[in-house]
């Protein structure tokens, strides 16, 4: 399996898992491909991803989005440290449930735990990026981005 065929099967594992674990209605764009920097100015979780895909997993978007997904899965307003931990938790919840759908596929994928990225960053150490918007109804807009290592 070439790793242009893992990578979708990961981006498709990825948008599955979302689908399972946010209780809300959303579409998927078209995903696109880029390179180094990867820049992010709002809220995200990044995920490391080890085994037959290096690389990682990153889960982005606006704070009022994040903050709204977890109003409806936990039927409160989430802000500051709550809006944090969530975000971190969203993430480890996809990228765990990704990982036990791709063990079902043949394609062997740890995960390393979250890490929650607040504010403008600028992510570089990677060769190629997939970002694969996701349009949640109502609420606003969130990026899948998969990153890897090698060719």
């Amino acid at each position: 399996m070439s790793l242009g065929d893992k990578v979708m099967i990961i981006l498709n594992g990825t948008i599955e898992a979302a689908k399972g674990i946010i209780p809300l209605q959303f579409t998927v764009d078209k995903p696109s491909h880029f390179t180094a920097p990867l820049t992010q100015s709002s809220i995200g979780v990044l995920i490391g991803m080890t085994g037959d895909v290096r690389g990682r997993l990153i889960i982005e978007g606006d704070v009022s989005s994040f903050s709204h997904i977890g109003e409806m899965m936990f039927g409160m307003a989430l802000e500051g440290e709550m809006l944090q931990s969530f975000t971190g938790e969203l993430g480890n919840m996809i990228a765990g449930n990704l990982a036990t759908t791709l063990s079902q596929q043949g394609i062997t994928m740890d995960i390393t735990p979250p890490t929650v990225l607040v504010g403008q960053a600028k992510l570089y150490g990677f060769k190629k990026a997939f970002r694969v918007p996701i349009l949640i109804e109502n609420i606003g807009e969130i990026q899948i981005i998969v990153t890897v290592e090698s060719d």
